[in-house]
């Protein structure tokens, strides 16, 4: 689905307050936070580019892009900022936890940065309160944002998604972005999707329910599964790296492999990609 529940780059603004929530449990991450700044970052390979535009050294070379205490820095699946007296890391890793479900959250990248992935942290101005969303729910509408605004502004239709721990999940081919499904509440795929997560899911209105969604090609790499096809997509230039936690990565192939199972039998593969 690709309703979206909250659109960081639309709706993410200065000089206004916020609330970060745990996307699991609620809990409040950061409260009551204002920013001067909220700044997009370049992609994830920029600096790879940089000897194409400089005929000079690399000027940035020992530079980084470590946001100040009042901005907030928005990456394709992420956003850094300022620690603060916010810190909450675990001593055995570089991994941000909830203090009270124990869920990853994001990374520490230094003393005073903290990267928050936007599949795990609910973001509210300091206005409203915490409304929450199913687990299942949330995470399609973000990774299905994801595709969609990055399948808009590089052109790209191929995607690698990554867990934190560095290893390949799921390949992703975008073919639609503007689909419309339409599913009975009686044999909707949503709810075997959410009683798995344990979300507790209604449909839309009356009996049957409309969403809008992307519709994608996948394959499945855990276990050392695809593994040649892995390793050319992760050298192609191409294809765009998605990173998530390595939980969430989980959690995605099984809601695709629960979408897979709506479709009629013959519908359910192309070319030796699952639909």
């Amino acid at each position: 689905s690709v309703d979206l529940v909250f659109n960081l780059k639309e709706c993410l603004k200065p000089q206004k307050n916020y609330v970060f929530y745990c996307q699991s449990c609620g809990d409040v991450i950061v409260k009551d936070r204002k920013f001067c700044r909220v700044l997009p970052l370049p992609s994830e390979n920029w600096s790879a580019l940089v000897d194409e535009w400089c005929c000079h050294p690399d000027p940035f070379a020992r530079s980084t892009l470590h946001p100040q205490p009042d901005d907030c820095f928005l990456g394709d699946t992420f956003f850094l900022l300022n620690s603060g007296n916010e810190l909450h890391k675990s001593k055995e890793n570089t991994r941000v936890i909830c203090k009270r479900c124990k869920t990853m959250l994001g990374e520490t990248i230094s003393s005073d940065t903290m990267k928050y992935y936007v599949t795990e942290v609910i973001i509210q101005p300091s206005e409203g309160s915490f409304s929450p969303t199913p687990r299942s729910e949330f995470v399609q509408s973000m990774v299905a944002q994801c595709l969609v605004e990055l399948s808009s502004a590089k052109s790209t239709f191929r995607f690698t998604v990554k867990g934190d721990n560095g290893k390949i999940y799921i390949l992703i081919w975008l073919l639609n972005s503007d689909t419309l499904l339409v599913e009975s509440s009686g044999s909707s795929s949503s709810n075997s999707v959410s009683a798995l997560f344990g979300d507790i899911f209604m449909p839309s209105s009356g009996p049957v329910g409309t969403w809008n969604a992307v519709k994608v090609l996948y394959q499945p790499c855990t276990k050392n599964r695809n593994k040649d096809l892995a390793d050319a997509w992760e050298n192609d230039i191409g294809v765009h790296p998605l990173r998530f936690p390595s939980e969430t990565c989980l959690e995605l192939l099984l809601i695709l492999a629960f979408s897979t199972t709506s479709l009629p039998p013959s519908l359910r593969s192309m070319n030796s990609f699952q639909v």
